[in-house]
């Protein structure tokens, strides 16, 4: 039996040597030196095995790993110290098989490990994998030296390939153990990999970290250093107590102010914070912006009044031709004003369609009191801080636009437009509509809460007024809160007198005709009035009016043409055909065909109602885009016709063998409401009995199963669509007599307006009869025959 070959045992603490492996290292136990020596003397090779505790100072043979490294030593040197460095470089790996000596070192035998078989393809692979490991490990470990890696892919053995790579890793002493260990270059290459994955993971955590922390303090660095420089500028410049200053100048602002008391407690708090604070902090800047907001807001800073109410009558009667109600309601507020010293501001709103001059009667009543004039558009607002402001919680709220507004005027006492109050929406951002309830609300707004300020403001002195076209869109408890002014649009005499007081003057100058002697006929205007425009207001015809103004300048420009008179033959040939008839009612008297009356946001409108019969089976047809209450509407009238139909000389079962086929032209608009009544009624008896309707008759009012006529609303601006239409007469419900004097004088001289009370007077006016006395005296009488006939039942 050969006897199996030995050599000084060297243990080491804290290092484990690979195969292939040049490491210094540095011996000071008295056993290591001995086996050092021993080694130097012999052949210089000597076996390396770790420690199984790096703190044993005093090792055994069972503190001592079996797997080792056979290394050869290449330079011993003794240090002046007593210890001694030695350089040896790893050749292979052995097991350690036997211990020969423990004194006056550590004397082992050992075998070295066998090469094994493996698939060369296999390895290639494994090879090519730790390579490209290896290379990401490099990148991301600055550690190792970027040209270790040429080192490595120049290396084919795939055991040389592990041992190498595994000395640049920061691997525990237990996996390099069991790399040590592990007999298969296949398995060593696997493992190796494994370990490399999982530093790669550890290093690109601590990579992110590194330069998170980097940025961090590269901020606060950059911060620092500004800082400092700033200081060190303001100091030069001797500038260096500037904040203080500015504290300063902010307590003698406010004890000039006259703020409320609670006001100027809470702006001296802020002041006290200011102090303590770093000035280029985010909590100074939203202090210092608070602080500003609340000095620039006018908390005693008034415009005097103009109480004059003949001065003030004179200014409204300058800007605005009619709307007499409103000017009597402004002019009686002054004269409250002047009698009382410190009135509630009302709110008015002034309700009517487009173009009739709201928003420009709001600025002419601020003119005429002397007062500054703020605007405030409501058209989309659905966010509650619009109104009341955003609360002080991040950078960049601010007040609401009620605040703002204020501001921008500089007084306490504006006259503060909230234009179109009826476009307000509602959404989840909260009810601006609810959120005007405070402000609106006489016996509220003297302590207006707005969520920025946190401070109560005095809205009582403003005067409020509102727009709307209609009050549908704005909620009851917000309607209550005002008191509506109904502007209902112009007459035709009306328009002309404003188109040229205030229309042709205005646009002469906008298109640069002052200079110019132009000139609109009254023929020319009263063209553009019925033939161009069909409106409530005038905004259309100020269009018009201007379209003709800038082709008269470029007349002027072009041929220098200096005297011009636009006729009607002009506008003509200015502007095409008119796209209106010359009236909208019918040419002829024409059986089943009703003019009835509506009112829309834009003004009233005739609606003309037409009825046809046709073999059928009772059927009822309705169509013209017709609401809910249009449809009742038509339904009653069919009841009562049928109850009727003795009476008015229609076969009593009429209805089971024709459809009735009720239809509203102009179909794509919506049309609803309850004044379609008698109207719809005069048609479908005109159907039935083949009596024409007259054309020249306009109709309104709802009516009951019994024909009795009720009251409806919005008559003065059906009055004048009826007016402009060319109507001579309108059939309006005996109830609305009240409503009569609404109706401006000069339409009740030009239309006949007639009070009914039944069906039977709306039809003896509507219908052509031949003899009308003869034809209601019979159905007279048969209603009072009917009604003696009840009692007598009774």
């Amino acid at each position: 039996m050969s006897r199996m070959p030995s050599a000084p045992l060297l243990p080491l603490r804290d290092i484990i040597v690979f195969p292939h492996q040049v490491v210094p290292l540095f011996v000071g136990r008295d056993r290591s030196i001995a086996a050092v020596e021993a080694a130097d003397e012999a052949n210089r090779t000597i076996v390396l095995a770790a420690q199984r505790r790096a703190k044993t100072n005093e090792p055994r043979p069972d503190d001592i790993h079996a797997v080792g490294t056979l290394a050869t030593i290449i330079q011993p040197l003794r240090l002046p110290d007593g210890t001694v460095k030695v350089l040896v470089e790893g050749k292979e790996r052995v097991r350690i098989i036997g211990w020969s000596s423990e004194e006056p070192h550590f004397e082992v035998e050992y075998e070295t490990f066998p090469e094994l078989d493996e698939d060369p393809v296999e390895l290639a692979a494994l090879i090519r994998s730790v390579e490209n490991t290896f290379e990401a490990y490099v990148k991301l470990n600055k550690r190792v030296p970027p040209d270790t890696l040429s080192v490595v892919t120049t290396i084919e053995d795939p055991v040389r390939v592990a041992d190498t790579i595994v000395g640049y890793l920061t691997l525990k002493l237990s996996d390099k153990q069991r790399l040590l260990e592990t007999e298969s270059p296949r398995e060593r290459l696997e493992r190796l990999h494994e370990l490399m994955q999982s530093e790669i993971e550890i290093l690109q955590v601590e990579k992110k970290i590194r330069t998170r922390v980097k940025k961090q303090m590269e901020k606060t660095q950059k911060e620092y250093y500004l800082n400092e420089q700033m200081q060190a500028i303001q100091k030069e410049l001797g500038e260096r107590d500037e904040f203080k200053s500015d504290l300063q100048e902010l307590e003698e602002r406010i004890a000039r102010k006259g703020l409320p008391e609670d006001a100027e407690t809470r702006c001296r708090q802020e002041v006290r914070k200011l102090r303590s604070m770093s000035p280029m902090s985010a909590e100074a800047t939203v202090a210092r912006n608070y602080l500003d907001w609340i000095l620039a807001l006018p908390w005693t800073e008034s415009t005097q009044d103009s109480l004059d109410v003949s001065v003030a009558e004179r200014v409204l009667d300058e800007d605005h031709h009619g709307l007499e109600k409103v000017k009597e309601r402004i002019l009686e507020h002054l004269a409250v004003q002047a009698l009382v010293e410190a009135p509630r501001g009302p709110i008015l709103c002034l309700v009517g369609p487009p173009g009739v001059g709201k928003t420009s009667l709001a600025k002419s009543v601020a003119r005429a009191m002397s007062r500054r004039f703020v605007r405030m558009s409501l058209g989309g607002v659905r966010d509650e801080a619009e109104i009341r402001g955003h609360r002080r919680t991040y950078i960049g709220a601010m007040p609401g636009k009620i605040l703002q507004s204020l501001k921008r005027a500089g007084a306490q006492n504006p006259v503060f437009l909230l234009d179109e109050i009826d476009k307000m929406s509602t959404d989840f951002r909260g009810d601006p509509s609810s959120a005007l309830l405070e402000v609106l609300d006489p016996e509220q707004n003297s302590a207006f809460a707005d969520h920025y300020l946190d401070l109560d403001y005095d809205l009582s002195r403003v005067l409020f007024l509102a727009t709307a076209n209609t009050t549908a869109g704005i909620p009851e408890p917000l309607l209550d809160r005002m008191e509506l002014i109904r502007l209902a649009g112009y007459t035709e005499t009306e328009k002309l007198d404003i188109a040229k007081r205030y229309l042709v003057p205005k646009q002469r100058e906008a298109t640069g005709l002052s200079g110019w002697d132009v000139r609109f006929t009254d023929g020319a205007l009263r063209l553009l009035i019925r033939r161009y425009t069909r409106e409530a207001g005038v905004r259309g015809l100020e269009r018009q009016v201007a379209s003709l103004c800038r082709k008269v300048a470029r007349d002027v420009v072009k041929k220098g043409q200096g005297n011009v008179r636009v006729t009607e033959r002009r506008v003509g040939e200015r502007l095409g055909k008119p796209p209106y008839p010359e009236r909208a009612g019918e040419k002829q008297d024409e059986i089943g065909l009703a003019v009835g009356l509506a009112w829309t946001q834009s003004g009233g409108e005739i609606l003309l109602t037409e009825v046809t019969i046709m073999p059928g089976r009772g059927k009822l047809i309705l169509t013209g885009k017709l609401g809910d209450v249009m449809r009742e509407s038509a339904q009653a009238a069919v009841s009562y016709v049928r109850s009727r139909a003795d009476l008015l000389g229609i076969e009593r079962s009429f209805y089971s063998k024709v459809d009735i086929h009720v239809h509203v032209p102009d179909g794509a608009m919506p049309k609803d409401g309850p004044s379609a009544g008698i109207t719809i009624t005069t048609a479908l008896v005109s159907a039935l009995t083949g009596i024409p309707v007259r054309r020249d008759v306009a109709m309104t009012g709802e009516i009951t199963l019994r024909g009795r006529v009720l009251p409806i609303g919005g008559l003065k601006e059906k009055a004048l669509a009826a007016h402009r239409a060319g109507m001579s007469k309108i059939l309006l419900p005996e109830e609305n007599l009240r409503d009569i004097d609404d109706i401006p004088k000069t339409i009740r001289q030009a239309v006949e307006l007639v009070r009914v009370h039944h069906v039977d007077e709306v039809l003896r006016h509507a219908l052509v009869l031949e003899d009308p006395d003869a034809f209601f005296l019979r159905l007279q009488g048969e209603r009072a025959a009917r009604a003696h006939l009840s009692t007598l039942q009774h």
